[in-house]
């Protein structure tokens, strides 16, 4: 079955141009989008095109783009956490909140410090003419099916997931993602719009909770005196009651005959989540 020829050609188009743009400034839509391209662009010469097809060369332009967003997601992961602060109305201890939205600032700046010193420009016109030869070397077509692939790595990722912790759960949810964009790959069909708005649902849902588990973790490393702080309190209970309804949102998916193909409906029995200060997942 043919990959949507066309999405695959503007893939590469749009991260140049969101390239240029991270360059130009780091508000927080161009960082998303940037991070989000890129990965789409991983997912289709990773998972989607044949590994044969200039395996060496694919690295080379990856491994460069993976290191800019991975700084960059450090910024992703700031924003979130200060949308997150700001959204919480706690009624005590506004200045503690003041106080943690200001050092997230700070490391925001410090992050974009980080970021600037990878986009050098000699270094981007090497990542453009990788981007541009790729682009006219990659096979249009393959023999097996975006959405058949996305199904499988679905299956995969969710395999084994009868009790969650938090470690599984961010692996799930950067799994989903990348489902997602694989499926995005996939020919135009009533099937693979289903597919995609189930994805998105639970993608959301896995996503709302890692933003807020990720400003739990920063408030304890900031904040001192933790366990007299109502702030800290608050997050933890915002964070488990996101931590739940990702939960729940992951077992329906999997219970649920027909939402998802070919995924194991295992159903699952989740578990009190472990203290945040004894797990951590990455961005």
């Amino acid at each position: 079955m043919a990959i949507a020829s066309k999405r695959e050609t503007l893939i590469f188009k749009k991260a140049e141009r969101d390239l240029l743009r991270l360059r130009g400034g780091y508000q927080p839509d161009i960082v998303h989008n940037f991070r989000t391209t890129t990965m789409r662009l991983q997912v289709l010469l990773e998972d989607i095109v044949p590994s044969q097809n200039g395996k060496r060369k694919k690295l080379k332009l990856l491994k460069p783009l993976g290191r800019i967003r991975k700084r960059a997601g450090r910024i992703r992961d700031i924003d979130v956490q200060l949308a997150a602060l700001r959204s919480l109305k706690v009624p005590l201890e506004p200045r503690r909140k003041t106080q943690l939205t200001q050092r997230l600032i700070e490391t925001r700046h410090r992050q974009e410090k980080r970021l600037g010193k990878l986009l050098k420009k000699k270094d981007l016109d090497q990542i453009f003419k990788r981007l541009r030869r790729i682009a006219k070397a990659v096979e249009l077509e393959t023999d097996n099916s975006a959405l058949d692939i996305a199904r499988c790595m679905l299956a995969s990722a969710t395999d084994g997931t009868a009790r969650l912790d938090e470690d599984q759960l961010h692996r799930c949810r950067v799994a989903v993602k990348r489902t997602r964009y694989a499926a995005e790959f996939a020919p135009k069909s009533a099937e693979t719009d289903q597919f995609i708005s189930q994805l998105k649902k639970l993608q959301d849902a896995l996503g709302r909770w890692h933003d807020w588990f990720t400003l739990t973790n920063t408030a304890r490393h900031e904040i001192a005196d933790i366990h007299q702080s109502s702030l800290v309190a608050a997050l933890h209970n915002v964070t488990r009651g996101k931590f739940r309804e990702a939960g729940a949102a992951l077992a329906s998916i999997l219970a649920t005959p027909g939402k998802l193909a070919v995924v194991s409906r295992r159903k699952q029995n989740l578990k009190s989540p472990a203290p945040v200060a004894q797990t951590g997942a990455a961005a």
